[in-house]
């Protein structure tokens, strides 16, 4: 015996078939489209001022970067906007003193904070909870707020003047601290316990079954840390008075003074102090997505 469907019955599940056939998870095409904007619109407030300084750093002097109707791309390209500030202030010498302060904040950072953070995840003493109660605390503590404790122990420590002083507080970062304790802490306990089975001591138990483990971690907070020093204005500006121990932010303030009314040569310079993070990016983006994903996955 067989059942006859009426037509509204064949269209509803026909409709009911093709809904589900693009799945709970599949957007509509309003949807996708208006993905697409809101990237697109991201991608213009994030990207569109980089842009338009790149611009601005290439126009030639006969160019109006005032006019009405602005256009993006040069009339007249020249190159010359960077070597006149090279020309102006020691460029090359704050380079290479941010390169310096980076250097000793990166050096500290990847391995304090390794130390640190595998002695909270996998060494057990007493104290243990109170020490990372105590590092926590900190975070929520603004920088501004300890910044006159940091400089009267940096002068009472005889660093003030001197790039040592201005890397002595970034060499440490608590919170990088606690992002090594929980890559240590998602590092399965089995593999800590066979090796210490085997006889391997602390030591060897870091660097033979920890490190290998968090290595996309120490890569992501090499990363931020080469940034946060190399783009750190206020700390410099405070503890340095010698104008040849400048990093390239403070010295890049010059700019500002000098070249007020020219704005293309105060874009070079920023793209001066720019272009060295997109280098370090650029040679470490695969180790920074490698350590993104494994701590979104551990995590």
């Amino acid at each position: 015996m067989t059942t006859r469907r009426s037509p509204d019955t064949r269209r509803s599940q026909g409709s009911r078939t093709s809904r589900g056939s693009r799945g709970l998870n599949t957007p509509s095409p309003a949807g996708t489209a208006l993905r697409y904007l809101l990237l697109v619109l991201v991608l213009l407030l994030v990207i569109g001022p980089f842009l338009w300084q790149l611009s601005t750093s290439l126009k030639g002097p006969g160019e109006d970067v005032y006019t009405r109707t602005p256009a993006f791309l040069p009339e007249d390209l020249t190159f010359s906007n960077y070597a006149k500030v090279a020309d102006t202030i020691p460029v090359w010498t704050y380079a290479l003193n941010s390169l310096t302060v980076a250097a000793v904040c990166i050096a500290g950072n990847v391995i304090g904070c390794t130390l640190a953070g595998y002695a909270l995840a996998r060494l057990r003493f007493r104290g243990a909870r109170l020490v990372l109660g105590l590092f926590l605390a900190t975070l929520v503590l603004p920088g501004e707020v300890t910044i006159v404790s940091q400089y009267v122990l940096v002068r009472s420590l005889g660093l003030a003047d001197s790039l040592a002083g201005v890397a002595l507080p970034g060499a440490l970062a608590m919170l990088n601290v606690l992002l090594m304790r929980t890559a240590f802490a998602a590092v399965p306990v089995e593999l800590d316990q066979s090796a210490l089975v085997d006889g391997a001591t602390v030591w060897q138990r870091l660097w033979h079954v920890g490190l290998p483990n968090v290595r996309g971690m120490l890569s992501v907070i090499a990363i931020f840390t080469f940034i946060g020093a190399w783009d750190d204005f206020l700390w410099p500006l405070i503890v340095l008075n010698d104008p040849q121990k400048y990093t390239l932010t403070v010295g890049l303030q010059y700019l500002n003074g000098t070249f007020s009314a020219n704005p293309r040569l105060i874009a070079a310079g920023t793209m001066i102090a720019f272009l060295p993070i997109v280098v370090v990016f650029a040679a470490c983006q695969r180790f920074f997505f490698k350590g993104v994903e494994e701590g979104a996955v551990k995590g």
